[in-house]
């Protein structure tokens, strides 16, 4: 199931910002984020909340395994919006 963006609004800000913080960690395998300073880690974050106001990211809830993942729209199989 997506979650709408205006959905998203919603939340919490920490939560929104961690829910990124993880799907842009997951997005790097070497642990190069451990070299990022704050400013970069933020600019990030925003770049992230752009991408999903937009709808380049999609916030994907999977009721099999109950867990909540940003996916990029293109890896999504069966896009419902």
């Amino acid at each position: 199931m997506i979650i709408p963006y205006h959905a998203l609004q919603s939340l919490d800000t920490d939560t929104l910002n961690n829910l990124i913080k993880e799907y842009l960690f997951s997005q790097v395998e070497d642990g190069s984020f451990s070299e990022l300073n704050q400013q970069q880690i933020l600019a990030m974050i925003q770049q992230c909340k752009q991408a999903l106001k937009q709808g380049e990211l999609l916030v994907e809830y999977s009721e099999e395994d109950e867990s909540i993942a940003i996916r990029h729209h293109k890896n999504i199989v069966n896009l419902q919006t």
